[in-house]
Protein backbone atom coordinates (compact mmCIF):
# COMPACT_ATOMS: atom_id res chain seq x y z
CA UNK A 1 0.00 0.00 0.00
CA UNK A 2 0.99 3.75 -1.16
CA UNK A 3 1.26 6.38 1.45
CA UNK A 4 -1.95 7.58 -0.55
CA UNK A 5 -3.52 4.69 0.46
CA UNK A 6 -2.99 4.97 4.33
CA UNK A 7 -4.17 8.73 3.91
CA UNK A 8 -7.67 7.69 1.78
CA UNK A 9 -7.94 5.28 4.34
CA UNK A 10 -7.38 7.79 6.78
CA UNK A 11 -9.67 10.50 5.57
CA UNK A 12 -12.27 7.55 5.43
CA UNK A 13 -12.79 6.52 8.43
CA UNK A 14 -12.80 10.21 9.84
CA UNK A 15 -15.50 10.44 7.42
CA UNK A 16 -17.34 7.96 8.79
CA UNK A 17 -17.05 8.66 12.53
CA UNK A 18 -17.80 12.32 12.20
CA UNK A 19 -20.78 11.46 10.09
CA UNK A 20 -21.74 8.99 12.59
CA UNK A 21 -21.24 11.57 15.35
CA UNK A 22 -23.24 14.59 13.47
CA UNK A 23 -26.04 12.44 13.59
CA UNK A 24 -26.16 11.44 16.98
CA UNK A 25 -25.81 14.97 18.21
CA UNK A 26 -28.43 15.94 16.05
CA UNK A 27 -30.58 13.46 17.46
CA UNK A 28 -29.63 14.19 21.23
CA UNK A 29 -29.01 17.95 21.21
CA UNK A 30 -31.29 19.19 18.55
CA UNK A 31 -34.19 16.90 19.00
CA UNK A 32 -34.55 15.06 15.40
CA UNK A 33 -36.29 12.51 15.20
CA UNK A 34 -34.27 9.18 14.64
CA UNK A 35 -35.75 7.59 11.57
CA UNK A 36 -34.69 11.51 10.33
CA UNK A 37 -31.48 11.53 11.38
CA UNK A 38 -30.65 7.73 10.37
CA UNK A 39 -31.74 8.83 6.58
CA UNK A 40 -29.36 11.88 6.79
CA UNK A 41 -26.35 9.18 8.19
CA UNK A 42 -27.58 7.27 5.09
CA UNK A 43 -27.62 9.75 2.91
CA UNK A 44 -23.72 10.97 4.09
CA UNK A 45 -22.90 7.51 3.73
CA UNK A 46 -23.95 7.21 0.44
CA UNK A 47 -22.09 9.72 -0.93
CA UNK A 48 -19.05 9.38 0.05
CA UNK A 49 -18.68 6.77 -2.93
CA UNK A 50 -17.31 9.90 -4.63
CA UNK A 51 -14.94 10.29 -2.20
CA UNK A 52 -13.61 6.84 -2.58
CA UNK A 53 -13.59 7.84 -6.22
CA UNK A 54 -11.31 11.10 -5.86
CA UNK A 55 -8.86 9.21 -3.04
CA UNK A 56 -7.88 5.81 -4.48
CA UNK A 57 -6.39 4.43 -7.38
CA UNK A 58 -6.71 0.58 -6.90
CA UNK A 59 -10.12 -1.06 -6.58
CA UNK A 60 -8.96 -3.21 -4.03
CA UNK A 61 -7.74 -0.73 -1.75
CA UNK A 62 -10.85 2.07 -2.10
CA UNK A 63 -13.33 -0.81 -1.33
CA UNK A 64 -11.83 -1.25 1.48
CA UNK A 65 -13.60 1.25 3.99
CA UNK A 66 -16.93 0.03 2.79
CA UNK A 67 -16.35 -3.45 2.98
CA UNK A 68 -15.44 -2.51 6.85
CA UNK A 69 -18.72 -1.22 7.85
CA UNK A 70 -20.37 -4.12 7.29
CA UNK A 71 -19.03 -6.07 10.11
CA UNK A 72 -18.77 -1.93 11.69
CA UNK A 73 -22.58 -1.61 10.69
CA UNK A 74 -23.65 -4.74 11.99
CA UNK A 75 -22.15 -3.85 15.92
CA UNK A 76 -24.06 -0.72 15.59
CA UNK A 77 -27.53 -2.33 14.75
CA UNK A 78 -27.34 -5.22 16.42
CA UNK A 79 -26.26 -3.79 19.98
CA UNK A 80 -27.78 0.30 19.01
CA UNK A 81 -24.86 1.46 20.03
CA UNK A 82 -25.82 5.09 17.79
CA UNK A 83 -29.13 6.23 18.63
CA UNK A 84 -29.79 8.70 15.69
CA UNK A 85 -29.74 5.23 13.43
CA UNK A 86 -32.04 3.55 16.21
CA UNK A 87 -35.73 4.06 15.06
CA UNK A 88 -38.66 2.18 16.20
CA UNK A 89 -38.80 -0.18 12.77
CA UNK A 90 -34.93 0.16 12.51
CA UNK A 91 -33.62 -2.91 10.00
CA UNK A 92 -30.00 -4.30 9.58
CA UNK A 93 -30.34 -2.12 6.31
CA UNK A 94 -27.29 -0.35 6.68
CA UNK A 95 -25.42 -3.82 6.52
CA UNK A 96 -26.79 -4.53 3.22
CA UNK A 97 -25.91 -1.38 1.93
CA UNK A 98 -22.09 -1.52 2.86
CA UNK A 99 -22.85 -5.25 1.21
CA UNK A 100 -24.19 -3.66 -2.07
CA UNK A 101 -21.76 -0.58 -2.11
CA UNK A 102 -18.64 -3.22 -1.62
CA UNK A 103 -19.93 -5.79 -4.58
CA UNK A 104 -20.54 -3.19 -6.90
CA UNK A 105 -17.50 -1.65 -6.86
CA UNK A 106 -15.09 -4.94 -6.55
CA UNK A 107 -17.21 -6.23 -9.43
CA UNK A 108 -16.94 -2.79 -11.60
CA UNK A 109 -14.67 0.30 -10.68
CA UNK A 110 -11.78 -0.27 -12.32
CA UNK A 111 -10.04 3.14 -11.70
CA UNK A 112 -6.46 2.30 -13.46
CA UNK A 113 -8.49 1.21 -16.84
CA UNK A 114 -8.82 -0.36 -19.37
CA UNK A 115 -12.62 -0.19 -18.95
CA UNK A 116 -14.08 1.46 -16.07
CA UNK A 117 -17.66 0.78 -15.40
CA UNK A 118 -17.74 2.28 -11.94
CA UNK A 119 -19.77 5.19 -13.15
CA UNK A 120 -22.59 2.07 -13.27
CA UNK A 121 -21.72 1.19 -9.44
CA UNK A 122 -22.46 4.52 -8.74
CA UNK A 123 -25.47 5.49 -9.97
CA UNK A 124 -26.91 2.19 -8.59
CA UNK A 125 -25.44 3.90 -5.46
CA UNK A 126 -26.87 7.16 -5.96
CA UNK A 127 -30.68 5.69 -6.54
CA UNK A 128 -30.94 4.44 -3.30
CA UNK A 129 -28.88 7.20 -1.86
CA UNK A 130 -31.11 9.60 -2.61
CA UNK A 131 -34.16 7.93 -3.69
CA UNK A 132 -34.81 5.49 -1.42
CA UNK A 133 -34.16 8.25 1.52
CA UNK A 134 -36.40 10.83 0.25
CA UNK A 135 -39.46 7.81 -0.80
CA UNK A 136 -39.39 6.64 2.90
CA UNK A 137 -39.54 9.85 4.63
CA UNK A 138 -42.48 11.22 1.68
CA UNK A 139 -44.06 7.94 2.15
CA UNK A 140 -44.19 7.77 5.71
CA UNK A 141 -45.58 11.76 6.04
CA UNK A 142 -47.64 12.32 3.45
CA UNK A 143 -47.96 8.91 1.91
CA UNK A 144 -51.84 8.31 1.79
CA UNK A 145 -52.73 5.41 -0.96
CA UNK A 146 -51.00 2.52 0.62
CA UNK A 147 -50.24 -1.00 -1.42
CA UNK A 148 -48.83 -4.12 0.16
CA UNK A 149 -46.52 -6.90 -2.33
CA UNK A 150 -46.32 -9.71 -0.19
CA UNK A 151 -44.56 -8.63 3.46
CA UNK A 152 -43.58 -5.08 1.94
CA UNK A 153 -46.17 -2.01 2.31
CA UNK A 154 -45.31 0.98 -0.05
CA UNK A 155 -47.64 3.96 -0.66
CA UNK A 156 -47.68 5.64 -4.69
CA UNK A 157 -46.30 8.77 -3.25
CA UNK A 158 -43.32 7.41 -1.85
CA UNK A 159 -42.96 5.31 -5.20
CA UNK A 160 -43.36 8.35 -7.60
CA UNK A 161 -40.76 10.15 -5.01
CA UNK A 162 -38.37 7.10 -5.26
CA UNK A 163 -38.57 6.74 -9.51
CA UNK A 164 -38.60 10.67 -9.74
CA UNK A 165 -35.53 11.16 -7.64
CA UNK A 166 -33.73 8.15 -8.39
CA UNK A 167 -33.84 9.12 -12.29
CA UNK A 168 -32.80 12.76 -11.38
CA UNK A 169 -29.71 11.25 -9.66
CA UNK A 170 -28.74 8.73 -11.55
CA UNK A 171 -28.64 11.11 -15.08
CA UNK A 172 -26.67 13.75 -12.88
CA UNK A 173 -24.40 10.31 -12.34
CA UNK A 174 -24.02 8.91 -15.48
CA UNK A 175 -23.91 12.36 -18.22
CA UNK A 176 -21.48 13.99 -15.26
CA UNK A 177 -19.03 11.44 -13.82
CA UNK A 178 -17.38 9.82 -17.76
CA UNK A 179 -14.36 11.47 -18.71
CA UNK A 180 -14.21 13.40 -15.61
CA UNK A 181 -10.96 13.34 -13.49
CA UNK A 182 -13.30 10.55 -11.23
CA UNK A 183 -14.04 8.52 -14.06
CA UNK A 184 -11.58 9.12 -16.80
CA UNK A 185 -11.28 5.72 -17.88
CA UNK A 186 -15.47 5.29 -17.92
CA UNK A 187 -17.34 4.60 -21.50
CA UNK A 188 -18.61 7.90 -22.44
CA UNK A 189 -22.30 8.64 -23.22
CA UNK A 190 -24.57 11.09 -25.42
CA UNK A 191 -27.44 12.07 -23.71
CA UNK A 192 -29.92 9.45 -24.78
CA UNK A 193 -27.57 6.72 -23.53
CA UNK A 194 -27.93 8.22 -20.16
CA UNK A 195 -31.33 9.09 -20.38
CA UNK A 196 -31.90 5.22 -21.34
CA UNK A 197 -29.69 4.32 -18.38
CA UNK A 198 -31.55 6.54 -15.59
CA UNK A 199 -35.45 5.82 -16.49
CA UNK A 200 -34.32 1.93 -16.52
CA UNK A 201 -32.55 2.29 -13.40
CA UNK A 202 -34.85 4.18 -11.37
CA UNK A 203 -37.72 2.09 -12.95
CA UNK A 204 -35.83 -1.30 -11.61
CA UNK A 205 -34.88 0.50 -8.25
CA UNK A 206 -38.77 1.57 -7.96
CA UNK A 207 -39.93 -1.86 -8.67
CA UNK A 208 -37.55 -3.76 -6.58
CA UNK A 209 -38.04 -1.45 -3.75
CA UNK A 210 -41.69 -1.98 -3.88
CA UNK A 211 -41.27 -5.81 -3.57
CA UNK A 212 -38.47 -5.97 -1.15
CA UNK A 213 -38.67 -7.11 2.79
CA UNK A 214 -38.16 -4.87 5.33
CA UNK A 215 -34.67 -3.40 5.02
CA UNK A 216 -33.69 -6.17 1.80
CA UNK A 217 -33.96 -2.64 -0.44
CA UNK A 218 -30.44 -1.35 0.71
CA UNK A 219 -29.50 -4.22 -1.03
CA UNK A 220 -31.25 -5.22 -3.85
CA UNK A 221 -32.04 -1.69 -5.27
CA UNK A 222 -28.84 -0.69 -5.58
CA UNK A 223 -27.98 -3.80 -7.17
CA UNK A 224 -30.82 -3.92 -9.16
CA UNK A 225 -30.44 0.39 -10.47
CA UNK A 226 -26.73 -0.43 -11.43
CA UNK A 227 -27.33 -4.02 -13.47
CA UNK A 228 -29.72 -1.66 -15.50
CA UNK A 229 -27.18 1.53 -15.68
CA UNK A 230 -24.93 -1.33 -16.80
CA UNK A 231 -26.56 -2.76 -19.33
CA UNK A 232 -28.07 0.65 -20.87
CA UNK A 233 -23.73 1.40 -21.51
CA UNK A 234 -23.35 3.40 -18.32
Amino acid sequence: MTAGDWIGLGISYAYAVGLLASGEALHRFAGLPADLTRKLIHVGAGMWVFGILALFDRWEIGIVPFATFILVNYVLYRYRVVRAMDSADSSPGTVYFAIAITMLFALLWRPQGPIDRGVAATAGVMAMTWGDALAALVGKRFGRRKYTVGHSTRTLEGSAVMFATSALAMLLTVTLLPGSALAPFAPSGDLARGMTAALSGAAAATLVEAVSPHGTDNLSVPLAAAAAAYLAGA
